[in-house]
């Protein structure tokens, strides 16, 4: 295992929603061997509730409007180049980014998805899993690339869909999920 430094990584995460993993990745960036500091939350959506997080832990927010795509991609990387970010973890992020900007950021990306990947990219997964009689649904922590949820898996967790489960019970089970698979898979990416 690399060791390192007393230098924790400085990293992004991008939402557009509630911001749950985001709270669940603070928490962990604040462990003491956690080798994270969140130091900059981007976000699509300037009603998006997780942007109340950069309130609390006092982290920097920059809400950006992807309408002109290649616009907001611009001033993004500028931002992230400005902020040192050598890590970006998309959590609940609902946009798409380039090719162009995956090759022009210097540093890693990655996502978590409630699935397991390859099945049900996308949106409403649980819904799918269920109507397709799946046994199990889950999450997966995988590296960003240009084609939607296709990148490279790093890490995967499993959860038992019940007889009578709901989009609702299994989108909660599989997020309490999210919340201890997304740091591992960190830690993971990490050590490589």
């Amino acid at each position: 295992m690399r060791l390192i430094g007393t230098k924790k990584i400085k990293t992004s995460v991008f939402i557009s929603g509630t911001g749950s993993n985001l709270k669940s990745l603070i928490k962990f960036s604040k462990q003491k061997n956690s080798p994270i500091e969140i130091s900059l939350i981007i976000s699509n959506n300037p009603s998006s509730k997780g942007l109340g997080f950069a309130k609390t832990f006092k982290i920097k927010k920059k809400i950006l409007n992807f309408k002109n795509k290649k616009l907001a991609e611009k001033k993004l990387l500028f931002e992230l180049k400005k902020s040192e970010i050598r890590l970006i973890c998309l959590a609940g992020f609902m946009k798409i980014l380039s090719r162009d900007f995956i090759d022009n950021f210097g540093g890693k990306i990655l996502n978590i998805h409630p699935s397991l990947l390859p099945k049900f990219k996308g949106l409403n997964t649980h819904e799918r899993a269920i109507e397709n009689r799946e046994k199990f649904s889950g999450c997966t922590v995988h590296f960003v690339s240009s084609k939607l949820d296709s990148g490279k898996i790093i890490l995967q967790k499993k959860v038992r869909i019940n007889k009578n489960e709901t989009p609702k019970t299994l989108s909660k089970k599989i997020l309490v999920q999210e919340h201890k698979l997304y740091p591992k898979a960190i830690l993971k990416v990490i050590n490589l």
